[in-house]
């Protein structure tokens, strides 16, 4: 049966509970999973080995909490699979050393993106190789070892997009990674418009409240077994608590985005004529996010508000303000950064959940200081 997002949100990863008795979902804590008959448990791992799917043995292979999140995102992303970590940056390491793994590790990527991918990438810590391309020069830049096509849309911190249909077709059996952060499945599903890996700093909307770190990457079968076996190897394994809280986070995604986006479309038209700002950023695909200019002194601006909180993050139920230059992109180098647009005077704003008139009020005398 096919059902509206607003539904699937609330019961995905759910569907057993009834017949288990249950109405919230089980936190399950065990790290280690006790057997009597340890020739079966031998067989299960070589099954593990060969890209099967286990519960039980080890809390690093996996956790029944953890895979109803898994499950959860899988679907609202439309993938047969999902595969969570511990972090954002965990999760982009994985994706990355898969690559690697397979004898292919030239990555192209496509600026902006988030300030710790662009570092990770920039230095090849992870034995990767990159080339920053343009949207409509990627495909001009595939090699026979590129393993991956990277790419943020809406981009981090500018918001600008790109047409992912168009990008896929043109990298064609190069598998091409979209940060799904910003949009949500509420807003884009990249899967539908032909990317094979579409990824989450989970810390963001899906857990929704800023009380959750974790990371989460939807793929296709093949790709999941790959990243499981190195988030057993790694140990970069999602906590048992983190699952249950994000899966949570996720019956209200479509509610809190929804919501937020309507007041972040508000405060772009306020935004617009504002004597301080000199240019808006905020994306055709709408959402909670906005980026904008100030003329003024941006420090000034975030040590003035009282409503809005200053700090890097986004997404939560709150509205979050920070300097892109100064924090989230601070590691990339000031000519990358001005080249993909992260100017002095950039701010980024999360909308959250407060009234719109209350930001605005907030908003509009913080500026005014700056």
């Amino acid at each position: 049966m096919t059902s509206a997002l607003r539904t699937r949100a609330v019961h995905a990863g759910r569907a057993d509970l009834a017949d288990l008795g249950l109405h919230a979902v089980p936190i399950d804590f065990s790290t280690t999973y006790p057997a009597r008959d340890s020739a079966a448990e031998a067989r299960r791992i070589d099954e593990f080995a060969a890209g099967g799917e286990i519960t039980g043995i080890y809390g690093r292979i996996g956790n029944p909490t953890v895979e109803r999140f898994e499950q959860a995102l899988a679907e609202l992303e439309g993938f047969g699979h999902a595969v969570a970590f511990a972090s954002g940056m965990a999760a982009v390491s994985a994706c990355l050393l898969s690559a690697v793994s397979q004898g292919k590790p030239h990555i192209v990527g496509v600026r902006p993106l988030y300030g710790g991918t662009d570092h990770l990438l920039t230095t090849g810590l992870l034995g990767t190789d990159v080339t920053w391309a343009a949207p409509d020069d990627v495909a001009g830049s595939l090699r026979p070892e590129t393993g991956l096509v990277f790419v943020e849309t809406p981009a981090n911190p500018t918001l600008s997009e790109l047409d992912i249909a168009a990008l896929a077709e043109a990298c064609g059996e190069v598998p091409v990674l979209v940060d799904n952060t910003f949009a949500t499945p509420v807003l884009q599903r990249p899967g539908r418009h032909g990317a094979r890996l579409v990824l989450h700093s989970a810390t963001k909307f899906l857990g929704g409240h800023g009380d959750v770190m974790g990371g989460v990457v939807a793929c296709g079968a093949e790709e999941a077994a790959r990243l499981r076996a190195l988030r057993f190897a790694t140990g970069g394994v999602l906590h048992p608590l983190a699952g249950y809280l994000l899966l949570r986070g996720l019956s209200t995604l479509p509610l809190r985005v929804q919501a937020a986006s309507a007041t972040a479309a508000e405060l772009v038209e306020r935004l617009g004529t504002h004597s301080a700002v000199y240019r808006v950023h905020y994306p055709k695909l709408g959402g909670p996010l906005v980026s904008f200019e100030v003329t003024g002194d941006p420090h000034a601006v975030l040590g003035a508000v009282r409503l809005i909180t200053p700090a890097v993050s986004l997404g939560s139920v709150d509205t979050l303000i920070q300097h892109p230059a100064s924090l989230t992109h601070r590691i990339v180098a000031e000519d990358d950064r001005a080249g993909s647009g992260i100017t002095g005077g950039l701010l980024r704003l999360s909308v959250g959940l407060e009234d719109v008139e209350d930001l605005w009020q907030d908003l509009d005398q913080a500026l005014k200081a700056g």
